[in-house]
């Protein structure tokens, strides 16, 4: 029996959520998202380019929709869905024109079936319409529309041609052809313990070597496995980009500037997880740049510019890791205000002059902004902060280039995974510690004279003063130091700083695991590994030691 046609029957048959409706409702969500998706993208080409195709594919998503919402018993969203189908088909025979106004009142009958169905809707809250205003304006220019050829002349889309479509398109999106291959490597992987088990029990007729080998076959094996794990955990970085197409129209329209939004490496792919919390970060930085960098059409010709600007959401790797920019044509950062504006609240001494870079990354601080008026999308000086702030929660870093006239572009660099790290492990008496390879710049021998009791200090590397911690007193393991101790030099945007710690172990790959409930929120930690030999070792938080280290580091030092 298809699978639709039994969950039709049953939410009609029985009234409490059984754990199988559950189910049907979870994936009717699942496609409804999509499909939405799909939707208002299709809307947005077709403002851009109309035709047959583009308006047929969405009279088919919209046909797919309204069978699946009345499979699950939303009887609104039925008929908006219908009174949506009703409408394009209008525009389809030409009956009715779509300009802008239509554009946004279908736009904003999307994010209403959004809501109707249960997933929060995409488009900005201050230009959303009550839900019955919706269906009020739809049915009006119903009403007003030229009449139609007979319905005949309209193919019909059947639910029974399009529902394999999206079943099929989910079996390939998530890639089965990995999912085989996992299969196939944990079947060999079997084999190669089953081989590897039975030469230990019989260890006596094989070489050390031989067995050193068998073992690195199944290691081999598994390497492969665990790659492949990662990879279906990444998704296209375009599947984050595309609603913010939408974003950029409805503010334009709202503010009167003329956006061109461009997207870029959209097929790059991205561990889940950051695409999903990378949202709220470039949601920031697309408000921002549409408030405050791009001008309007006349103080763009004023400045002799195109009056349709441009925002660009750019994805691609860069030696190992992920950048993501947001780039705008506007009138770029005014470094005079930041400058008065930094020294107004402390940020800046009287004569303290910083190079380009760090003048532009105080934009990032706390509270920090340069705006004249607050307005309902920033001002307040908090969404820059919330940026810097989810980005090194993710263990990535912010940039920022502008050049007056010319625009900005705010680089994010990312981890491709947050799963697995390249690590440098160091110890402590006995206890081991991880520091994120990235950070590692280089290791010294901290000299004879520095071997004194002190949580932190200063090394002169190079003729400079490197600030350092001492990792045994910050953490209060106690013990004595040893007679030789080394610092491990880190780095971040923030500076450089050196960790004295008793050993270095040398790198490898880490694993990470969440920090248990007693150590969450521990200054200077950021998880936990498993070692080799069953201990856990602590991954250290660069970014929080390293503003530690420069705290308590006097300024004249540092100067």
């Amino acid at each position: 029996m298809n699978k639709r046609i039994l969950a039709r029957g049953l939410l009609l048959h029985s009234d409490p959520m059984t754990p199988e409706l559950e189910k049907i409702h979870a994936l009717f969500l699942a496609e409804a998202e999509e499909q939405l998706a799909t939707l208002e993208q299709g809307l947005l080409a077709l403002e851009r380019t109309s035709g047959p195709q583009s308006l047929s594919s969405l009279l088919c998503t919209l046909h797919t929709l309204k069978g699946g919402a009345g499979a699950v018993g939303l009887t609104e969203t039925v008929e908006l869905a219908h009174l949506l189908e009703d409408l394009l088909t209008r525009v389809e025979a030409q009956a009715i024109v779509l300009h802008a106004g239509l554009g946004s009142l279908l736009l904003q009958a999307v994010d209403v079936l959004r809501e109707q169905v249960g997933l929060a809707p995409a488009s900005e809250p201050a230009q959303r319409l009550p839900a019955l205003e919706v269906r009020r304006l739809l049915e009006s220019t119903l009403k007003a529309a030229r009449p139609v050829p007979s319905r005949a002349a309209v193919p019909e889309r059947s639910a029974s041609s399009s529902e394999p479509t999206v079943l099929r398109e989910h079996t390939l999106r998530v890639g089965l052809g990995r999912l085989d291959r996992m299969l196939d490597l944990t079947g060999e992987i079997s084999i190669a313990r089953g081989r590897l088990a039975e030469m230990l029990a019989q260890a006596h007729r094989y070489t050390p070597q031989q067995l050193l080998e068998a073992h690195r076959d199944g290691d081999r094996l598994y390497l492969d496995l665990q790659e492949l794990v990662m990879k279906v955990r990444m998704v296209p970085i375009g599947r984050t980009f595309q609603p913010f197409v939408r974003t950029v129209r409805d503010l334009g329209l709202a503010m009167g500037k003329q956006v061109r939004c461009e997207l870029s490496g959209e097929d790059v792919e991205v561990d889940t997880t950051i695409a999903e919390l990378i949202r709220d970060p470039l949601t920031h930085l697309v408000r921002n740049a549409m408030d405050h960098g791009l001008e309007t059409p006349e103080v763009r010709q004023a400045r002799g510019k195109e009056p349709t600007g441009s925002l660009s959401l750019r994805a691609f790797h860069d030696a190992g890791t992920l950048v993501i920019q947001v780039v705008d044509d506007g009138a770029g950062l005014d470094r005079e205000r930041i400058t008065a504006r930094a020294r107004a609240l402390g940020l800046l001494g009287p004569e303290e002059t910083p190079d380009d870079g760090a003048l532009l990354r105080l934009i990032l601080a706390p509270g920090f902004s340069t705006a004249e008026r607050i307005t309902e999308l920033s001002g307040r000086g908090v969404g820059m902060d919330v940026v810097k702030r989810n980005v090194e929660s993710l263990r990535g870093t912010v940039s920022v280039d502008s050049t007056p006239g010319q625009g900005t572009t705010f680089s994010l660099r990312l981890p491709l995974t947050l799963s697995i790290i390249e690590g440098f492990n160091v110890a402590v008496g006995n206890e081991t510690y991880v520091i994120p390879l990235q950070n590692v710049l280089e290791c010294v021998e901290l000299p004879a004279a520095e071997s004194r009791p002190g949580r932190t200090g200063f090394f002169s590397l190079r003729g400079a003063a490197l600030p350092y911690l001492r990792l045994r007193e910050h953490f209060g393991l106690g013990g004595s130091t040893p007679a030789r101790e080394n610092l491990v030099v880190i780095g971040h945007e923030r500076g450089l700083a050196g960790l004295a710690v008793d050993t270095l172990l040398g790198q490898g790959q880490t694993v990470i695991k969440p920090l248990g409930r007693f150590c969450q929120g521990l200054p200077g930690l950021s998880g936990s590994t498993l070692l080799g030999d069953g201990r856990v070792a602590l991954i250290l938080d660069v970014p929080a030691l390293l503003q530690q280290v420069l705290q308590a580091a006097p300024p004249a030092a540092l100067a």
